[in-house]
């Protein structure tokens, strides 16, 4: 996946791009977030510093799914309750994109989808409410609100000026998943499967004394 550069609009430093596609990205250097407008980058925003975690991903770290390399290329990062996870966006050799979650060390896969049928509001869901998608079935399993804590690197849409986000994740018998995410005015609809982390044979990882 060779790399592009471009200039920040803000401080003119190079930004280099992991994925050509990228709607969204952040300047390393000035800490703007920079979004593009037709054929144009712009800035919209700064980011704040990014809360601190354990996690071993990091941007540029390459890996295997399903026998398709991608590299990590940016993440979106939220906080509730019972702590924080990380969204990874992950870069295809194919040219596609999906998302590696990581919640305190447990990892799933997840890909966009067209639901094929509107999705509910969230004031209607209820847990252990059922929808068929895609030849399985699907029971809500947990609802949650969480804070949008901040962005970093590329993604495949405009996303930084976030609050409050409610997800709604649910299980099949086969141990898939789905999520619906409410981040904007349409909910969006995300479907993968848990993973081990060892399974996607990751390179260029962050490593910790001890490890």
């Amino acid at each position: 996946m060779p790399a592009k550069t471009a200039n920040c609009p803000n401080c003119g430093a190079p930004v280099e791009f992991l994925w050509s596609a990228a709607v969204q990205t952040t300047c390393p250097y000035c800490k703007s977030i920079i979004v593009r407008r037709d054929v144009n980058w712009q800035k919209v925003g700064e980011i704040a510093d990014l809360p601190l975690d354990a996690s071993p991903i990091q941007i540029g770290a390459e890996g295997v799914y399903r026998q398709k390399a991608f590299v990590v290329v940016g993440r979106i990062i939220y906080e509730y309750e019972r702590g924080g996870w990380n969204e990874w966006h992950l870069a295809f050799n194919d040219g596609t994109s999906g998302w590696l979650s990581d919640a305190q060390l447990d990892f799933a896969i997840s890909f966009q989808h067209a639901p094929p049928s509107p999705l509910p509001p969230a004031g209607n869901l209820q847990p252990m409410q059922t929808f068929a998608w895609f030849n399985q079935q699907y029971s809500v399993t947990t609802i949650t609100v969480a804070n949008y804590a901040g962005v970093q690197g590329e993604l495949p849409f405009e996303y930084w000026d976030k609050s409050k986000v409610t997800f709604a994740d649910l299980k099949s018998p086969d141990a898939h998943f789905a999520t619906i995410d409410y981040s904007e005015s349409t909910p969006l609809l995300f479907v993968g499967e848990s993973i081990e982390y060892d399974a996607l044979q990751l390179k260029n990882v962050r490593l910790f004394e001890k490890w």
